[in-house]
């Protein structure tokens, strides 16, 4: 087996006779999918006591973003509230995410997602003059589509994105969750839509996954990410484990290149660091995901953004916090570095 190093923390691995197990869509390479790869970490909005949202911690928490030297950054995700926004605070966040990431070098995808599709596409128009590497959309979510519906609005945000690729979030609450081959049928009428973000599943998932979305770039959740590596499925994600850790989310990112048993483990520990003790909060007490993304947030405390939420949506009581802190020193030492 050859080694080739292709930049800090990837490796492309070349072997005789066999492919190397998780490496064929993981690797860096010219493709649709560009630089979407690897680590890409969430914006999570501060908010202030009267509801607003508190820019200079947001414009700090990207800087801090940039310093972990993550694969990229995203916006307005379900961590970013997007479905809690006024679109003159929208702009605001995607020009400063622009205006930050730009001069660094660091590769952004916006997300221009929102239930209302005239919105959403408003929405896409503003964010391609920001010339991001791609623009996140969900499909219209007020009313479950159908596949027509689904590749007719994907066709009019594409006619909006301009020359900028798109990537589908297609999250496990959407009122429709399209299986892969469904997924397929669908996409292959929109090209301009490289990626799709979605929940990964059993063995049989992945079976076809492998067999019907080799195609596009697929982004499974972040604490799945070793298993969607080594199952040849997965190419990154759009991570909560960059809300815990940007940083040790990277390096866990970065191992599974040459040492995906030792990636795997740790994800074993971080599923079952979240199944313990982050997901009872929503299991339990009902709170949301977006939530929770915070929580993990204030838990690595790597920026000042705090567990607030808008309301009408709860938030965690950050006196949870020290202690959780200190479980997942212990269980994940290589992640809370």
């Amino acid at each position: 087996m050859t080694i080739e190093r292709v930049r800090p923390g990837w490796i492309r691995f070349q072997q005789k006779g066999r492919r190397s197990v998780g490496t064929t869509k993981f690797e860096r390479r010219n493709d649709r999918w560009g630089r979407i790869r690897g680590n890409w970490a969430t914006l999570l909005l501060p908010i202030n006591e009267d509801e607003s949202i508190d820019f200079p911690r947001l414009a700090s928490a990207i800087d801090q973003l940039i310093a972990a030297k993550v694969d990229g950054i995203y916006s307005n995700g379900t961590a970013g509230e997007f479905h809690n926004q006024t679109e003159a605070e929208f702009d605001r966040i995607q020009q400063m995410l622009a205006d930050r990431c730009s001069p660094a070098a660091m590769p952004f995808v916006i997300g221009a997602c929102q239930p209302d599709p005239r919105i959403s596409l408003d929405r896409v128009r503003r964010a391609a003059a920001l010339e991001p590497e791609a623009i996140q959309v969900i499909l219209p979510d007020w009313w479950p589509v159908t596949a027509a519906e689904a590749v007719d609005f994907l066709q009019m945000a594409a006619g909006a994105a301009g020359p900028v690729p798109l990537v589908l979030y297609q999250p496990p609450h959407a009122k429709r969750v399209f299986a892969p081959e469904e997924l397929a049928t669908i996409l292959s009428g929109v090209p301009q839509v490289v990626g799709i973000k979605l929940g990964d599943g059993d063995a049989s998932w992945y079976d076809q996954a492998r067999k019907h979305l080799d195609a596009w770039g697929i982004y499974v959740p972040g604490h799945h990410l070793a298993t969607g590596v080594q199952q040849g499925v997965a190419v990154g994600a759009f991570s909560n484990v960059a809300c815990l850790s940007p940083s040790g989310a990277q390096r866990w990112t970065a191992s599974m290149a040459d040492d995906i048993d030792r990636a795997l483990d740790i994800e074993q520990r971080l599923r079952t660091f979240l199944d313990d003790h982050i997901a009872p909060f929503a299991r339990v007490h009902g709170y949301s995901n977006a939530a929770l993304d915070k929580l993990l947030a204030a838990i690595g405390g790597w920026a000042e953004i705090g567990t607030r939420l808008r309301r009408p949506y709860r938030w965690i009581d950050p006196s949870v916090v020290s202690a959780l802190r200190e479980k997942a020193r212990i269980a994940l030492p290589e992640i809370m570095l």
